[in-house]
Order: C-alpha cells, then sequence, then structure tokens
C-alpha cells in the first residue's frame, strides 16, 4: 500500500476504517484533506466503484481542491494499471469519478433529477442574497408590511434561520399563533414563497431544506440515493444546521457508512444555524462509531500552536484534545499597539511591504479583521502604502454586470423571472421604461405604442438570436456574442473608469466560461448557471492575483498564509459584543465561545508567525471611542509575544 506512505498512524487509521460510522476529529492544519482523499481511494482499491462514493465539502473553493487531489490520486493508480503493475483491478474502477461538492451542490444535484415529486421544476433558478431580498421585499409589499415596520434583512434572516432548523412555513404559521411578529413573519413569508414559485425559484436555504424533506417524503428517491451513494464523507461536520444533519442521516441511513470530519474548537458559524451538537453527539446517532483523534499540525510552528492551544482550552463546551507539531520552534507573536485604526493599518501596511521585500509573496501575508467595516482603513494605508492587496468576500458572480450577462442567458432560453427581465430589458438603455415592462410580463405587448412595441420587438429577437447561439455553439462563444450584439460592449467601452472596469469583469467572465467548452452546449450552460449561483466568499475568480488578502476571519477559514496580521483585538470589537448586549459581561457563554473559537481559527491561519494588533482610540458610528485591548491577548503568556514597532 505505497498510496499510505507519509501518513502519520492516526491518519492511516482513519483511511483503514471502511466499514460503518466514522469520527475524524481533527485539529487546524492536521492534513484532513489528505485523509479523506487517501480514504477515497483506499475505497477504490478495495473494489468499491468510484461513482458509489460521496464527498461533501463546504466550499466550492474545497470542493476544488479535493477533486483535483482525488483526481491526482486516482490517474498515479491508472498508470500503474497500464502498466500492468495492478491487475487485480478492473478499468472502469479507475475511470469513472466520485461525486464530490458542498451540500448546496448536491442539493441542486438531487432536486434537479428529482425535486418534481414535491412540485420543484427541472430548471428552477437559484437566488443568491441579493435577489432573495428584492422577493423578500416583494413579499412585504403584497402582504402590507412596510420596510419601516421591519427591517427586510432581518426578516430574511428569520425565515432562513427557521428554514435551516427544518421548519416550513406551515408549521411556522401554525406555530406562530397569536403573537404578533411571528404572525407578520408568517405573513411574509408566505407571499415570499409565492414570489418564488411565481419566478421559479429557490433561494439558498431551500436548496437544503427542500432536499432534506423530498428525501424524508419520498421513499423512492431515498432509496435510489442511498443506492447510489453507500460511502458518506463529510467535511467540516461542525458546521452543519439542522437541514443538512437531516440530509446527511438519510442519506447514510440504509448502509450507516457515514465518514464525518470536523473540529469542534473551530465551530463559528451558529450564526447561520450551525449546531456544534451535530458533531458532539455523533455517537449517540451511531453508537458503533470509530473515534479517530488527528492532533499532529503540519501548518504551524510550535509558537503558534502553544498560544492557540491556551486560548481554547479556556472553553468547555468541547471535545479534549491539543495540537502539536513537529515544526521548529518559530519566532515569537508579535503585538502592536496602535493609537487608532489608522495607525494600525498602516502598521500592517508597511510590515507586510517589509516582508514583500524580504521575498515573501503578497499572496502569502494575510490581514484579518473581525467586521467589514475595519477594511476601509486598511485599504486607505495599504494604497497608500503601494503595497498590492484584494479584498476577499466581494463575491464575482455578485456583480451588477455579471448578473445582467447571466439574465440575458436566462431570458434567452425561456426561464427569466420577472427579476431577469426587468435587470436587462433596459440594459443597455433601450427607451422601454416601467409601463413597458409591466406590460411584457402581464402578455400585453399589443398595448404599446409603435416605437415600443418595435423595440420590444427587436428585444424578442436578440434572445432568439442568443438563445440559437447557446444551443449550437460552444458556450465562451456564445457569452462573446451576447456581450457585443446587445450591445452591452459598446455602451461600456464609450463610459467612464467604472465603467472599462466592468467591461473588464464581463471578459473575465467569458475567460471564466472555456472550462465548460468540453462539454454539450446545454450542459455547459446549465453547468455555468448552477456554478456561478453557488459561488462562496472565498471562491474570487482572480484569485491568482499576487497580492496580500484582505478578510474576516469568518472568510479565512480553511485557508493558510506564512504571515496573519489578526487587527482590531480590542473589548467589543474582538471578542464581538452585539448591539443589542449591555456590556461583553452579559454575552451567553455560547456566543463567548464561539468567538474564542474564532480567534483560534485566526492564529491557526498562520504558517510562520502572527501578528496582533489593536488601537487604542477607534472611530465607531462616527464618534471616536477609547477601547480596552482584548482579553485574548491577555490569555497568552508573555513568554510567547513580542512588542512590535513600525517597519520603517
Amino acid at each position: 500500500m505505497q498510496y499510505l506512505e507519509g501518513l502519520n498512524e492516526r491518519q492511516k487509521e482513519a483511511v483503514l476504517h471502511t466499514e460503518g460510522p466514522l469520527l475524524i476529529v481533527a485539529g487546524a492544519g492536521a492534513g484532513k484533506t489528505r485523509v479523506i482523499t487517501h480514504r477515497i481511494l483506499h475505497l477504490i482499491k478495495q473494489g468499491v466503484a468510484p461513482e458509489s462514493i460521496l464527498a461533501i465539502t463546504f466550499t466550492n473553493k474545497a470542493a476544488q481542491e479535493m477533486r483535483n487531489r482525488v483526481h491526482k490520486l486516482i490517474s498515479s493508480e491508472v498508470d500503474k494499471f497500464q502498466r500492468n503493475e495492478l491487475p487485480n483491478l478492473q478499468t472502469s474502477q479507475l475511470t469513472n469519478s466520485p461525486w464530490i461538492g458542498t451540500f448546496h451542490a448536491l442539493g441542486v444535484h438531487i432536486l434537479r433529477r428529482e425535486g418534481r415529486a414535491i412540485g420543484i421544476p427541472a430548471r428552477f433558478a437559484i437566488l443568491d442574497r441579493a435577489d432573495s431580498l428584492s422577493a423578500l421585499k416583494k413579499g412585504m409589499k403584497r402582504a402590507g408590511i412596510g420596510p419601516k415596520c421591519l427591517e427586510p434583512g432581518k426578516m430574511l434572516a428569520a425565515i432562513s434561520r427557521e428554514k435551516g432548523n427544518m421548519v416550513t412555513r406551515d408549521e411556522f404559521e401554525t406555530r406562530a399563533g397569536d403573537d404578533y411578529l411571528p404572525r407578520i413573519i408568517a405573513a411574509v413569508w408566505r407571499e415570499y414563497e409565492r414570489t418564488l414559485a411565481e419566478e421559479k425559484a429557490l433561494d439558498f436555504d431551500d436548496l437544503l431544506q427542500k432536499t432534506a424533506l423530498l428525501l424524508a417524503k419520498e421513499q423512492k428517491v431515498r432509496e435510489m440515493c442511498q443506492k447510489r451513494w453507500r460511502y458518506i464523507h463529510i467535511d467540516e461536520y461542525q458546521d452543519t444546521n439542522r437541514a443538512q444533519y437531516a440530509m446527511s442521516n438519510l442519506l447514510a441511513g440504509a448502509h450507516r457508512n457515514l465518514a464525518v470530519v470536523g473540529d469542534g474548537d473551530q465551530n463559528i458559524y451558529t450564526f447561520r444555524g450551525a449546531s456544534m451538537r451535530n458533531i458532539l453527539d455523533f455517537e449517540k446517532d451511531y453508537p458503533e462509531t470509530k473515534v479517530v483523534l488527528l492532533e499532529e499540525n503540519y501548518r504551524s510552528t510550535k509558537t503558534i500552536l502553544s498560544a492557540a492551544n491556551y486560548i481554547i482550552e479556556k472553553n468547555k463546551m468541547r471535545r479534549e484534545k491539543t495540537l502539536f507539531t513537529q515544526n521548529p520552534a518559530g519566532e515569537k507573536i508579535g503585538l502592536y499597539g496602535a493609537y487608532d485604526e489608522m495607525d494600525e493599518a498602516r502598521f500592517a501596511a508597511e510590515t507586510a511591504e517589509k516582508l514583500i521585500s524580504g521575498e515573501t509573496s503578497p499572496k502569502e501575508i494575510a490581514v484579518l479583521f473581525r467586521a467589514n467595516f475595519q477594511s476601509r482603513a486598511l485599504e486607505e494605508a495599504f494604497l497608500s502604502a503601494e503595497v498590492p492587496y484584494q479584498v476577499v468576500g466581494t463575491r464575482f458572480f455578485e456583480r451588477k454586470e455579471v448578473k445582467d450577462m447571466l439574465s440575458y442567458v436566462r431570458a434567452s432560453r425561456g426561464e427569466a423571472s420577472a427579476g431577469d427581465l426587468a435587470r436587462i430589458v433596459n440594459v443597455p438603455p433601450r427607451g422601454l421604461g416601467k409601463v413597458a415592462l409591466l406590460k411584457i410580463l402581464a402578455g400585453r405587448e399589443h398595448e404599446l405604442p409603435g416605437a415600443a412595441a418595435e423595440r420590444v420587438k427587436a428585444f424578442r429577437a436578440l434572445l432568439a438570436r442568443i438563445r440559437e447561439k447557446l444551443e449550437r455553439e460552444k458556450l465562451s462563444g456564445a457569452l462573446r456574442f451576447i456581450l457585443t450584439a446587445s450591445g452591452l460592449e459598446k455602451n461600456l467601452a464609450e463610459g467612464d473608469e467604472d465603467d472599462k472596469e466592468r467591461l473588464e469583469n464581463i471578459r473575465e467572465l467569458v475567460t471564466v466560461s472555456l472550462k465548460y467548452d468540453h462539454l454539450p452546449p446545454d450542459e455547459a450552460v446549465e453547468r455555468f448557471l448552477e456554478d456561478a449561483a453557488l459561488q462562496g466568499d472565498q471562491d474570487e475568480i482572480k484569485e491568482e492575483r499576487n497580492a496580500v488578502r484582505l478578510m474576516t476571519v469568518h472568510a479565512a477559514k480553511g485557508l493558510e498564509f506564512d504571515y496573519v496580521f489578526v487587527t482590531g483585538l480590542e473589548q467589543d470589537l474582538f471578542p464581538h459584543t452585539r448591539l443589542n448586549d449591555e456590556s461583553a459581561f452579559d454575552r451567553r457563554a455560547d456566543e463567548a465561545e464561539e468567538e474564542r473559537r474564532l480567534f483560534y481559527v485566526a492564529l491557526t491561519r498562520a504558517r510562520k508567525k502572527v501578528f496582533l494588533s489593536y488601537a487604542s482610540v477607534r472611530t465607531l458610528f462616527g464618534s471616536r471611542q477609547v477601547s480596552v485591548p482584548s482579553e485574548f491577548i491577555f490569555d497568552i503568556p508573555e513568554e510567547f509575544l513580542y512588542p512590535e514597532s513600525h517597519a520603517n
């Protein structure tokens, strides 16, 4: 078993356990992806058909990395097979592939094929958060609820939370009774669902909840999925919500070959509905579980791990484990006390500049912050220092010009929602206003005056030509046609610098589409639209830029860098205190522990060195406030800290 060489004893133990439930408690940097991919290869070499293996991750980036690693491992076995070194294997065992993707992608995969059983059309649209919020506002208007009465974002978050907890709208409405706020939410939820149905669309939460409901209600669908996927792997199990938990158990119900990988110390998404209990109670759900602890870290220095262990051991709701490493002690953790946020940002930018001049690649440096508003001062400092940077978290597929192109694709295929038509009917300007749009949506185009009717006719003809291109040509060629034939290219090229940047983003979209050109046209379009809808925070298209990454700690989950700056380490900022809390001491224990886990995640992103910083004065909500250094700083023994000053 040469493919097991290089694995430590605990990793081998996890790889070799193939039958029955398996819980892999994997600390940060402990090589969990390596374990999952080698376990998949081991199953295949034991005679398991690749297509009967399922692996679920939490980001598209992680899924792509896992697919690449599995492909590389299987390819090496194909080479051996072709040299007749593996006579006991069949060709089919090495040519088919496991299904690897996110929970949301799995939901799309199942619903597109079997969703009709619960009334979901095969070609449903997937709404991102911005589109979901628009649909929610429409639902509020229909329900007679004004935005001043209840903030739409909070209303959407409440509905999202209930869906994640596997509560249906009918169940919520029954439970609401005569309570004022629940009754309002129920009324808006009903109209929101009606809007989604009219647009033949699902939101992100539907992809999980409706898949779980489908598997629970439809025995034939459930049995078909269980028969197809006999061996199931789930990464980051500590971050699953109730719907994902239900999907996992329903899929694994027949064979109970469920291998979950996770670390309760990295559970940082309870605000999205993630439940730590899913991993803590796994052995109760599956009493025959084999448990393997991966505690050896291959990423960080001894100093970084020692500090991280001191931080996390204060939490009570956790499974006991201590990370260790064979790596050197490394440098002490830098600590910088800034006067204000601008001083702190200058320190980060100047220190990053010094690291880069010392031959560190910019992309191996990350500056992390707890709240998005902190990025402004950091961006200004990096611009002033002329240090290349990239703010992670602005999703490429949520940019207006990119969404315009996607709407053209859907509209040409006859799948346009009212939102799609409203987006593109006058982009670029065609002299068609709201009245024309309303008559188009109502099927009353014949009532339009002559000039407007001609413009609509030309618009319909354009969509027909686009459809023909999509059906006959490679996807990239069809997108180039949309860009020119729609008039978008000419309109943006003649605009200001912002317009020219938008044009570059559309051209980048065409470049992205090249990877679908090997597929049949219809399948290429389906995959393209699906992948675009499922992009996450880390899935930046222009990720090849060699630049310092500026991002929230949440966005950094699963990533690693040589050097990591953790900024804004002030009490009530990190650890963060909710605005409706009277003080930091009023936080519930689980919220306080999650903040501590978040800091633990921040520390363990670093390979070589961590820089911590805080500001004595920070401008919050327009007023300058005196800050107190974070309790987390005092939790790290002084022997691991080194006072920093400006690099220049």
